[in-house]
């Protein structure tokens, strides 16, 4: 067992120079359309929809809220569940999301991913449509009209207005699963910057002897308004196509302004944001300018609506976020009989959460320009949440409550981050960005050869931490370190030929063998050490076709989504990206083999439905039922497959022995192999949400930790198939501290034995890490109470104070360290030694040009 007092020598990195891409789109998906027949309907919104990130590499994440359903607050908010890589290279300029069977989707109910269809431009004259269940592009068409400045859906979901660089409007019919060309608007001078659709319109009824075709309950939409590159706002009818208004904007020395954002409301007002930092309101029917405001000190790049339509927000190069509300006034004297009231915008606040510029605003739930009649009703004891994004690559989420829907009733902050629910008074919540796609890490180590290797793009990097004098071993085959005072040296800078960006890597625990993969293509290295001491990759060059007899020919991809190697390097263990088998790959020989293909996560059968069999806080269950003692269940033809229902596997695990292998996927399927006698072992109950890290413990190769993005976990006994009875106490009972702070798990590792210590006195201590925190957890002390969290911040160790009586005679299960932030990669590098990758935001945005500052009152 573990000794409570134990220190821990810490390798604090910041040497791994990775950047986040920025964030430049955000997107939440649209509601149903209410029923024509029924004017006012009442929305229940205790669901959260998912959140698209679009990022400058061209990847774009899909993030999931992580609380139960129909329950209104999350701690950990919004946690990224699924990448889709972009192609290499490539960016992503504007993101829409539009359900797939409109019909099939109740008016309350909020459409799940599966739901969905996302497109994306970056920056090209290609509008890319995702599939969201490969994370491959679907399908793609050409603008005919040049670069696509902005991408707009109609409030049915059936058109995208794409605005171009030859200053023409083309909608793209996305009806009955489509993508093909339906209209092109009249042409004007300049670009088509913004566009944004106008409030839809209920279709008339004709004669009662032409009713044929007729549909009492569909929209039709009624028009367009464009912010151009000419200092206009244009309105368009959208069933003719010609213009029908021009609005102008303000002008400074001749130069023309450029209306960067335009959204509308449901009584037809246009909202407008330029490069002058004007926020404009419109009157659609006369086309003239309602109010304006100075609000930025520099360009506006997006605006957002409030879910009722009351309140409107914008932001760009300033990095302010302001508030824009409707109230009501009154005109006349208290004698006079005729008092009017009428409403108009005021800047109600503002607030600056952003280091750099905000390119993308995104509210939930999302607003539909709906006409008054039809105006669709949120409940009002639910704040809405606006995320905000930019350069300073981490999106931001605010309570956005107005203060006038807490004057009747209580408001709940759905982040939980303060009791206060609106926008001036609330707290915001940065969320944590992952190394790594789909929340995995990119980072990863090589304990025997003390290498660290990142991925990024297109690159991969490899360094070596060095020993301290007095920590090296007296070993005479050791090669004597130069003196310098760096603990770490740069081995390797790896510059790969991909087709899309990297999705993931892997190193061999003695450093001989490195893999990485983009979503068509795994590259295998052996890894050759120098005089130097640097590292030389040598690329195993016939490895594609070593593993292309055992994939499908259709579709064409030797690519991996996650790669483990086995404690004694012996064997390679990765899940292939499009196809979802598992592949166990003997690299013992100077010629890889695969010694076996799994397809368990491409069966389709009734345990493997969408039903959820072991909620987190229920009591074991048996999971023997999955055992597969047939060989050939666990390895079937295509032919006999019908439709496979693929899953992402994004998460595996080796014991330490190398006997188990885990696997688990994005639908929340979970399962166990035999790596000794190369079969299938059992198969988990399914649980409520994706796991988000899992290992094995380094003293009890049997047990299972399995952590979820809500900060919980589980721990399964593989050799018994079952959860322990002991676990059960343990995870039910965890310290709110630990599951209800803000930053979700990110991963959790297990302090290997020392060399000359037993399995018994190595203890069984997890280590849980987040983004900005660390957290260990014995697990030999049964439950864990609340006051066992050791406040105090302690530099490189786990030691508690011995002079300190008090803290003495407390429980030591748990302790909390919160003074590396933010972390990107912690493990450990053998007994008693532990790495740290942390990513200082300041190092982050000092390799960016400079954000917006201007000097007030002649303060400097």
């Amino acid at each position: 067992m573990t000794d409570a007092t134990s220190s821990v020598a810490v390798h604090r990195c910041r040497f791994i120079d990775f950047d986040p891409a920025s964030i430049t789109s955000l997107a939440f998906p649209p509601l149903p359309l209410p029923s024509i027949k029924s004017p006012k309907h009442f929305s229940n919104h205790p669901n959260f929809g998912t959140l698209a990130v679009g990022r400058a590499n061209g990847n774009i994440d899909l993030c999931e809220w992580t609380g139960l359903r129909n329950e209104p607050q999350s701690q950990q908010a919004w946690v990224i569940r699924k990448t889709l890589p972009g192609l290499y290279p490539s960016k992503v300029d504007s993101l829409a999301f539009v359900i797939r069977e409109p019909h099939t989707i109740k008016q309350d109910q909020v459409p799940k991913a599966s739901d969905l269809r996302l497109f994306s431009s970056g920056g090209g004259s290609e509008l890319l449509e995702w599939d969201i269940e490969t994370s491959t592009v679907r399908r793609t068409i050409n603008s005919q009209g040049g670069t696509i400045w902005c991408i707009s859906a109609n409030p049915a979901g059936t058109v995208l207005a794409l605005g171009c660089e030859d200053g023409t409007i083309r909608l793209i019919s996305v009806a009955d699963d489509t993508l093909t060309h339906h209209k092109r608007f009249d042409r004007v001078k300049g670009r088509i910057l913004s566009v944004a659709w106008g409030p839809p319109t209920p279709k008339v009824k004709p004669d009662e002897d032409e009713d044929d075709d007729y549909d009492d309950d569909e929209w039709l939409d009624s028009w367009l308004v464009t912010g151009c590159s000419d200092s206009s706002l244009r309105k368009w009818d959208a069933s003719s196509g010609r213009m029908l208004d021009r609005m102008g904007t303000e002008k400074i020395r001749g130069e023309r302004t450029l209306v960067w954002a335009v959204a509308t409301l449901g009584d037809g007002t246009i909202v407008s944001g330029d490069s002058l930092g004007m926020v404009k309101f419109w009157d659609s029917r006369t086309c003239t300018q309602v109010q304006s405001f100075k609000s930025h000190g520099a360009d506006v790049l997006c605006l957002a609506v409030g879910p009722d339509g009351l309140a409107t927000y914008s932001s760009g190069v300033d990095q302010k976020l302001v508030q824009y509300a409707r109230v009501k006034t009154t005109q006349g004297s208290e004698n006079s009989s005729e008092i009017r009231s009428k409403t108009r915008w005021t800047q109600t606040s503002s607030r600056r959460m952003h280091a750099h510029d905000v390119r993308s605003l995104a509210i939930w739930p999302l607003y539909t320009p709906l006409p008054p009649s039809h105006k669709r009703q949120f409940p009002s004891e639910i704040a809405p949440v606006i995320a905000s994004g930019g350069l300073d690559m981490s999106v931001v989420v605010t309570p956005a409550a107005l203060p006038s829907s807490t004057l009747l009733s209580k408001v709940i902050n759905p982040l939980a981050t303060s009791v206060h629910a609106t926008f001036d008074d609330s707290y915001h919540r940065r969320l944590a960005y992952s190394s790594g796609p789909s929340s995995t890490s990119a980072i990863h180590v090589a304990r025997q050869a003390r290498l660290l290797t990142c991925m990024r793009d297109s690159r991969v990097s490899i360094w070596r931490i060095l020993r301290k004098p007095s920590a090296a071993r007296e070993d005479e085959d050791e090669v004597p370190e130069k003196p310098s005072t760096a603990s770490w040296e740069n081995c390797a800078e790896m510059e790969l030929d991909v087709h899309t960006n990297l999705v993931a890597s892997a190193i061999s625990d003695d450093g001989a063998w490195l893999v990485v993969s983009d979503l068509y293509e795994t590259k295998l290295f052996r890894l050759v050490i120098d005089g130097e001491r640097r590292v030389k990759p040598r690329r195993i060059r016939d490895f594609t076709s070593i593993i292309s007899p055992h994939l499908p020919q259709k579709p064409a991809s030797t690519g991996g989504l996650s790669f483990v190697f086995t404690p004694d390097s012996t064997k390679l263990v990765m899940s292939t990206a499009l196809t979802s088998y598992i592949l166990v790959i003997d690299i013992s020989e100077d010629k890889p083999r695969v010694l076996r293909k799994f397809d368990h996560h491409r069966q389709r059968n009734d345990f493997f439905t969408d039903r959820v069999t072991k909620d987190l806080k229920t009591t074991t269950v048996d999971t023997e039922m999955g055992s597969d003692d047939d060989d050939s269940g666990g390895e079937s033809s295509d032919s006999d497959e019908d439709e496979p229902l693929l899953g992402s596997v994004t998460r595996m695990a080796v014991s330490a022995d190398g006997q188990w292998l885990a696997t688990s996927d994005d639908r929340c399927r979970t399962h166990i192999f035999n790596l000794d006698s190369i079969q299938h072992h059992c198969v988990l109950p399914s649980f409520p949400q994706p796991i988000q890290s899992m290992t094995y413990s380094s003293s009890d190769p049997n047990l299972l930790v399995l952590a979820f993005p809500n900060n919980t976990f589980q721990i399964y006994d593989v050799e018994t198939r079952q959860f322990p009875p002991w676990s059960r106490e343990l995870c039910d009972n965890l310290p709110k501290r630990f599951t209800q702070i803000h930053d979700p798990i990110i991963g959790v590792t297990f302090e290997p034995p020392a060399p000359d210590a037993s399995s018994q006195s190595a203890g069984r201590s997890a280590l849980f890490w987040g983004s900005t925190w660390l957290c260990k957890i014995n697990f030999d002390d049964g439950p864990i109470k609340s006051y066992g969290f050791s406040k105090k911040r302690r530099r490189e160790t786990f030691k508690p104070q011995k002079n300190n009586h008090e803290n003495a005679e407390e429980p030591k299960e748990l302790k909390m360290i919160t003074q590396y932030r933010p972390v990107l990669f912690v493990d450990y590098l053998g007994s008693g030694e532990l790495v740290v990758v942390e990513r200082p935001l300041v190092d982050v945005l000092s390799n960016l040009p400079p954000a917006y500052f201007r000097h007030k009152y002649g303060a400097s």
